[in-house]
């Protein structure tokens, strides 16, 4: 098993020069205030192991442990700022019954930004997200928002997470023919228990130059090995409470074809000498529209294991297996044209290779 890459390895960032490491370092565990997080010390302890390792891709959110984790950052970076790649999202509401403390208008940016400033104690943020497509905002409002706060210099780059594939699209397409700034990061969940994002997002990402950063690359720890058949009621449906494993439940995966799929993971992790973890992260990292997933982990331990996940180097068979367990049925319009009658009429019986 050789080592392929390394933290300081970097990529580039979508059509940005940006240069980010092959990990992102998601934060969503620091601070305790959820009650499942890191506390102060031991989020050191982890922020510390990556950035000692070359590491320079930050990523968290204005609300995630209600601030504290960008308090928490706020402290960590102080005294190296300029070798961070600082990430932090806008949208989710703040305030309980205040209908403007969420959402993607400029209202709730311009707000959102200038807290994300005080709790990190810095002059900018580096890559700004629209954490989720509200359905309601207007793309123009939107577009024109964040290029407004890049003239300003308080965002540098603009990416977008969880809205669809079209709407993305023509967000960045709006972006182009005004000359404002365009997004150059896709954030969407992606791993082995979810692959339905390669049917659009992915080869939309490719063709409109973001880079895709997997969240929840481990499946919410299905790929761990965490859960087993015992957390099913019966074979395809999960128990839900208010626990974090109901939380996982609630999102659908978990499922007996989710354990299907970890199963094979733990046989190849076992047949590499790996962990799951690092079979699984390193399965996200072939995908060619992937930049950088992030890794999120409670402890300095779980952060070091996931750091392995550079040096895994399948082979052919391996990658078969894993690919046939999480294959996904095709959809319309690909799985019509795919067909020989489709192909036969679209190249009239010749052979055509080219851009797809």
């Amino acid at each position: 098993m050789s080592k392929t890459t390394a933290l300081d390895r970097y990529r580039l960032l979508g059509r940005s020069g940006l240069r980010v490491s092959p990990l992102s370092l998601g934060t969503m565990t620091f601070g305790s205030d959820w009650g499942w997080g890191a506390d102060e010390a031991e989020a050191g302890r982890i922020f510390d192991a990556y950035v000692d390792r070359g590491g320079n891709f930050i990523d968290t959110a204005v609300n995630y442990t209600n601030g504290t984790s960008e308090r928490i950052l706020g402290g960590l970076i102080r005294d190296k700022r300029d070798r961070i790649v600082l990430a932090t999202k806008f949208t989710m509401a703040r305030e309980p019954g205040n209908p403007n403390s969420g959402g993607n208008h400029r209202f709730n940016l311009v707000r959102s930004v200038e807290a994300s400033l005080r709790q990190l104690d810095t002059d900018r943020i580096d890559l700004l997200y629209v954490h989720a497509w509200d359905f309601t905002t207007t793309p123009e409002e939107v577009m024109r928002a964040l290029d407004d706060l890049v003239g300003a210099g308080k965002i540098l780059y603009a990416g977008i997470c969880n809205t669809p594939a079209w709407r993305v699209a023509e967000m960045q397409t709006l972006a182009d023919l005004r000359g404002w700034a365009p997004f150059v990061a896709l954030q969407i969940e992606y791993s082995l228990v979810e692959r339905t994002v390669e049917h659009e997002l992915m080869p939309m990402a490719q063709a409109m130059g973001l880079g895709v950063l997997p969240w929840s690359p481990l499946g919410g720890g299905i790929l761990t090995g965490k859960y087993s058949r015992s957390d099913l009621t019966d074979e395809n449906e999960a128990n839900v409470s208010s626990e974090r494993k109901g939380i996982i439940a609630s999102t659908g995966h978990l499922n007996g074809r989710a354990l299907d799929i970890a199963d094979v993971v733990g046989d190849v992790a076992g047949e590499m000498g790996a962990t799951r973890s690092q079979v699984a992260l390193a399965w996200t990292l072939r995908n060619p529209a992937v930049v950088s997933p992030i890794m999120g982990a409670r402890t300095l331990a779980q952060a070091e294991d996931n750091f392995g996940a550079l040096g895994i180097v399948f082979t052919d068979d391996q990658l078969e297996r894993l690919d046939r367990a999480s294959a996904l049925a095709p959809i319309f319009p690909a799985r019509f044209m795919a067909r020989p009658m489709a192909q036969q009429l679209m190249f009239g019986g010749t052979t055509v290779t080219g851009r797809r």
